[in-house]
């Protein structure tokens, strides 16, 4: 710093270098005493010795490893239980589904859901109009083809002619029998009439007998011979009437079977007609809809007047008071669950869970897609409720808890401060401030 000397009056000269002196003393102590008072002191090196300090910690704190925020929990001692936990939905343990039993006109449903019924109670009707018709269309079929049928039988020839038929062979036949017994007479006629020609021609060569003689026994001959082929021609003859007679009762007999394989094509007709006609009857008498059994309406699913094809649904009837669970769980899961098994479900949290029980795991799983997209392998649990489930109506979503273990006295970790290590699992325990590792003896996780 530059200091200036003060400005001193004029002095007279004899005492000039004296007061000189004395004033120069008093500004070198003035000077000195002003260095020397914190007023006076530099700011600028205090000011950048300060930001100095503070950069310094700052960068101690921004470099400095920041400590790891960790959550605690208190280790108790009580009741745990092991629970799959999983959405499901209330079921009708017995439900009806009521169909249209034939194709017809489905009258208007009167009946709402949720409406009370009783065994046996009218709850849908088909107009039975068009099965009436066709129950008196197929009889009407019927009676023609039997007409029909009566007709074809008319056709047969008479039994008196088949018995005129087998007289006439009978006749041919004697006739016959007499034209061969001719035969053989005349046969025989014959070769006595050779005989007596051969005795009369030696006869005559002798000169025994006259020759006339030997002309008649000649012409004996001849006639006998002739009368043998007459007799055999009405052999012949009458063998052809007999077969005349024969194939006449052949022709008969075969116009008496003819009608046959009509009156079997009638009769496999009438038979098919008839076994419709007990269906159609059956149709016509299932017009009527009525209740499997007591409940209430669940659902009806055509309401309005409209054709219905045989087999569509109609209504569904149950009691809701008699409800079962049914909850999808992973297949992996099923494995852990058994029948017996508790059953939690949750009406929130202001409120005691119902419990129910498992009924059965079923056998067989389905493939379901989750929300993330992917297919899951899930197996339906059904249950069976404990508590009284007036809560709860058909297909309602709720939310279950199924307890796979249960254990009392149980020292409870929280899972989310397990890990693994050697043997077996560890936690952090906080003493005296800091994380100490301790093991554990796992029982359930």
């Amino acid at each position: 710093m530059k200091l200036l000397p003060r400005s001193l009056p004029t002095p007279d000269r004899n005492n000039k270098s004296t007061q000189e002196n004395d004033s120069l003393e008093s500004n070198v102590s003035d000077v000195s005493d002003k260095e020397r008072s914190p007023r006076n002191l530099p700011l600028k090196p205090i000011l950048y010795g300060v930001l100095g300090i503070a950069a310094c910690l700052g960068l101690i704190a921004v470099f400095r490893p920041a400590p790891i925020p960790i959550n605690t929990g208190r280790v108790e001692q009580g009741n745990l239980q092991v629970t799959v936990n999983a959405e499901g939905k209330t079921r009708v343990r017995d439900r009806f589904t009521i169909a249209a039993p034939i194709n017809g006109y489905l009258d208007r449903i009167q009946l709402d859901e949720g409406n009370r019924v009783e065994k046996g109670a009218l709850v849908a009707r088909i107009d039975p109009l068009a099965a009436n018709s066709s129950v008196q269309n197929a009889l009407s079929q019927i009676a023609e083809w039997r007409a029909q049928r009566i007709g074809v039988d008319t056709q047969r020839p008479k039994t008196a002619n088949l018995k005129q038929a087998q007289l006439r062979i009978q006749v041919a036949w004697d006739a016959r029998q007499q034209a061969a017994a001719k035969v053989t007479q005349a046969q025989a006629d014959l070769e006595q009439a050779r005989r007596d020609k051969r005795r009369s021609q030696e006869l005559a060569a002798a000169g025994t007998i006259p020759r006339q003689a030997r002309e008649t026994a000649e012409l004996n001959e001849t006639t006998r011979a002739k009368a043998l082929e007459t007799a055999i021609l009405a052999e012949k003859t009458a063998a052809s009437e007999v077969n005349v007679a024969q194939a006449a009762l052949t022709v008969l007999q075969q116009q008496q079977r003819d009608p046959d394989y009509l009156l079997r094509v009638y009769d496999a007709r009438i038979a098919s007609v008839e076994a419709q006609l007990s269906k159609l009857r059956d149709e016509a008498a299932r017009t009527n809809l009525y209740s499997p059994s007591s409940g209430k309406i669940l659902r009806i699913l055509q309401k309005s007047a409209q054709f219905v094809a045989a087999g569509t649904p109609l209504l569904e009837v149950g009691n809701p008071a008699k409800l079962e669970l049914v909850i999808d769980v992973l297949s992996a899961d099923a494995l852990k669950i058994h029948p017996s098994d508790i059953i939690l479900i949750d009406r929130g949290t202001d409120v005691s869970p119902i419990q129910a029980k498992v009924r059965r795991v079923e056998p067989s799983a389905f493939t379901k897609t989750s929300a993330l997209g992917v297919e899951e392998q899930r197996v339906n649990v059904i249950g069976d409720f404990i508590d009284p489930s007036q809560f709860w109506g058909d297909a309602y979503r709720v939310e279950t808890r199924i307890v796979v273990w249960e254990g009392k006295n149980i020292l409870k970790v929280p899972l989310s401060a397990l890990f693994r290590c050697k043997p077996s699992w560890c936690v952090f325990a906080v003493r005296k401030g800091k994380g100490a590792r301790h093991p554990l003896a796992r029982e359930k996780l």
